[in-house]
């Protein structure tokens, strides 16, 4: 099979979208391409998603839908782009795609400041106990204010601890920097030393001593192989009493039960997750404990942000059907 198309495609291509994206995205795909929009935004099933890769030049799934190497064998012999929408990759096997000669895009970049913002949610709330507070007042138990209630720690000389320093990791310890957090963070190598100063941040080359170290641990790397279940039980053990951690990444880059063990014995003081393991359920045992604050993926939820990525799918998918090699083109070499 000879990857398509190598050149511009003779009619507008057909494209199926598997959720419902913004109005202004999708009044533009129209305009564009021969599109079959999910405007129900109902997840398709495995078997829909099958049916929808032997029906298209190009599908746009989203980091929910795993299209694995079985559905890519499947797939019609006229798919020749996956535009995913998010940046993420983790749920295409690109390796198989690749064999297929089918491209995979991505939306790099778009996301970076609505997921440090939220992250940045996580980092004051759970030292504050934000969470256990709101619930307090909306149970109608609260009794006034006390010298001695619902004490929370402060944030100032606190060793903020980031795994993953890309651009969101970086936008992270930008935000963090003001409020007079120590930055610590770990990468699989050191940022030039200009973008340290500037950030305030020191690199530690070992993910075991910057767990030891860290007040509040924040993670901001891809899920790989390598990076499932990163943080565990042994690494947990490492982290100071009453430290906290903060997950806006994937939730499998945690071992939940490990997690969830050093929470209920009060090893860990709380958690701020945005990411589960097995979403949409989220563990009641997460839900139950009045220091975790539980998000539903919402870290790229701004209308700014999907509407820059919609767009930026639209860019990639016009791009491919012209014959061009698509912007956000995800190589496979790259990919650990």
């Amino acid at each position: 099979m000879t990857q398509r198309p190598s050149r511009p495609l003779a009619a507008p291509a057909r494209v199926i979208v598997t959720r419902h994206l913004m109005p202004g995205v999708e009044a533009r795909m129209r305009e564009l391409f021969d599109v079959v929009l999910n405007e129900d935004d109902a997840p398709m099933s495995r078997e829909q998603l099958i049916r929808a890769m032997q029906d298209c030049d190009v599908l746009v799934p989203t980091v929910t839908d795993r299209i694995d190497a079985a559905m890519i064998a499947e797939a019609g012999e006229r798919l020749g782009l996956i535009a995913s929408f998010g940046a993420g990759t983790e749920h295409i096997d690109l390796a198989v795609a690749a064999a297929r000669r089918i491209i995979v895009t991505n939306t790099p970049g778009v996301f970076t400041d609505d997921t440090a913002d939220l992250t940045m949610a996580g980092i004051i709330g759970v030292p504050r106990r934000i969470r256990e507070g709101t619930a307090l007042v909306r149970r109608g138990e609260w009794t006034g204010w006390a010298p001695s209630g619902l004490l929370g720690r402060k944030l100032a000389g606190k060793v903020l601890g980031i795994i993953g320093m890309g651009r969101i990791g970086q936008a992270v310890a930008h935000r963090a920097r003001a409020f007079g957090l120590e930055i610590a963070y770990y990468n699989r190598k050191a940022l030039p030393e200009a973008l340290e100063r500037m950030l305030g941040a020191r690199y530690v080359a070992n993910i075991d001593a910057l767990m030891a170290e860290a007040d509040i641990l924040t993670l901001h790397c891809p899920l790989t192989d390598e990076t499932r279940h990163l943080v565990n039980a042994r690494r947990i053990a490492l982290m100071k009493p009453g430290s906290s951690i903060v997950n806006t990444a994937r939730g499998e880059l945690i071992d939940q039960e490990a997690l969830i063990a050093a929470l209920q014995s009060g090893h860990l003081a709380g958690a701020g997750l945005d990411v589960y393991p097995d979403e949409p359920n989220v563990d009641p045992r997460l839900i139950a404990h009045p220091n975790v604050m539980t998000l539903p993926h919402i870290g790229s939820a701004t209308a700014e942000g999907r509407e820059d990525s919609g767009h930026k799918v639209i860019a990639n998918i016009r791009m491919w059907a012209d014959g061009h090699r698509p912007p956000d083109q995800v190589l496979t070499a790259l990919v650990r």
